[in-house]
């Protein structure tokens, strides 16, 4: 039996997208499956009581200094040339992430994801504006209108707000969040001690 790595994620967060870039070489590695569950930050921020980091540390700037040379560390070491900051950040995700669960039950959630973590932090765009992710969306090859459709109906809209309750529930309190059965693992740093729980 294959081992299962829940990867719970929101656009919004460059972190969640660094992960991403990072997880095929880790599935070729190990054979694992990552399920990618979408949960809506700003939902989690709210039940967890957190803060997005830039609030949280604003005023300790050596901390936030220190947090962009480790962002810079993981681009360079894992090669991930591609990533650009948004300019746009932050921003409002929530069409975004109700349009990957439609995505979901539409299957086609993998290329939606792919698509949208370009935009987002590849191409700079401001994704959350619904006219710019539905001129994402076709140049996927995705029917934008059929997602953004769907994603506007009560399920949808309950099926967000269920999986970041749930989230919350498990013990998360920002993204990205993994867990490895029952184990709880927070940041994208953790994805080496994952792939070595993987291993053994």
């Amino acid at each position: 039996m294959m081992a299962k790595v829940d990867f719970l994620f929101d656009f919004g967060s460059p972190n969640a997208y660094l992960a991403h870039r990072v997880i095929p070489g880790i599935i070729e590695r190990t054979g694992a499956v990552f399920d990618y569950q979408p949960v809506l930050l700003g939902g989690l921020f709210k039940l967890s009581n957190n803060q997005a980091p830039m609030v949280a540390f604003g005023d300790i700037p050596k901390k936030m200094a220190y947090g962009r040379i480790e962002m810079e560390r993981f681009v360079r070491v894992n090669g991930l040339s591609k990533y650009r900051f948004n300019p746009h950040f932050p921003i409002n995700t929530l069409n975004l992430m109700r349009g990957a669960v439609a995505a979901q039950a539409l299957g086609v959630f993998e290329t939606y994801v792919e698509a949208v973590f370009c935009a987002m932090w590849e191409d700079q765009l401001q994704a959350g504006d619904p006219e710019v992710l539905a001129q994402v969306l076709t140049k996927a090859g995705l029917d934008a209108k059929a997602i953004l459709e769907l994603s506007q109906t009560p399920d949808i809209k309950a099926k967000l707000g269920d999986n970041t309750q749930a989230a919350y529930d498990r013990g998360a309190f920002g993204i990205p969040t993994f867990f490895v059965g029952d184990e709880i693992y927070f940041g994208k740093d953790q994805l080496l001690a994952i792939e070595a729980e993987l291993r053994a």
